[in-house]
């Protein structure tokens, strides 16, 4: 079985593994089950998805042409956009509070609907993504600047960091910086910045988790 970009392939594969792990730990820790928390398992098993389509797509799938190509990366971007509605929502919870977030979330889920829409049947161009999961990480990383300036806590700050790195990551993949064709191209260190970026959100989301968790006792 050919692999046609194996370094973009392996390394999406190593994202859906550690997306994996994390939702695991975080299904461990059930101190506190509120919206909050789910959206941050939406979040990691979306991001996995995401990686594990995106890398079948880089990896098995090189007929742009073929009906099979078309169908793994409209999934691809779908799953991408799930990912930014679980960006959307923690933001959401985290300014605006539960309560206020499940009306929020209406808006956020028809908007998804509507990006669906607009992959499978107008435009699945790589763009039409990004302009739907940008200003949703953008949304994030205010929310946890904006709670980082209530709290002062540490678990906090490294979520900030987290979302930061993944603004550089996207700015290096779509710039196309590389320093290796085939191990090191612009994909692959988008990939690597985002294990680090993803392990850093990890962090923070258990901080709010066991916060919360010890707020209740």
């Amino acid at each position: 079985m050919t692999i046609y970009e194996p370094g973009v392939t392996l390394t999406d594969y190593g994202l859906t593994t550690e997306c994996i792990y994390f939702t695991y730990l975080l299904l461990k820790q059930r101190g506190v089950v509120n919206r909050l928390y789910r959206w941050f398992v939406v979040f990691f098993c979306a991001l996995g998805l995401a990686s594990f389509v995106g890398g079948t797509s880089h990896g098995f799938f090189y007929d742009e042409s073929s009906a099979l190509y078309t169908l793994v990366w409209n999934a691809t971007l779908i799953t991408l956009g799930a990912v930014g509605v679980a960006a959307y929502m923690i933001a959401s919870i985290l300014v605006a509070g539960e309560a206020n977030s499940k009306r929020i979330g209406f808006f956020v889920i028809a908007a998804y609907v509507i990006y669906c829409f607009v992959i499978i049947f107008v435009n699945n161009q790589f763009l039409v993504a990004i302009a739907f999961y940008i200003p949703a990480s953008a949304s994030m990383l205010l929310a946890l600047v904006w709670v980082f300036l209530k709290k002062r806590r540490w678990y906090i700050f490294f979520g900030i960091n987290g979302m930061l790195v993944t603004f550089i990551a996207s700015a290096i993949q779509q710039l196309g910086i590389s320093i290796h064709p085939v191990w090191l191209d612009h994909n692959v260190i988008y990939h690597l910045l985002m294990a680090i970026a993803i392990m850093l959100l990890f962090y923070t989301a258990r901080g709010f988790l066991k916060e919360q968790s010890l707020e209740q006792r």
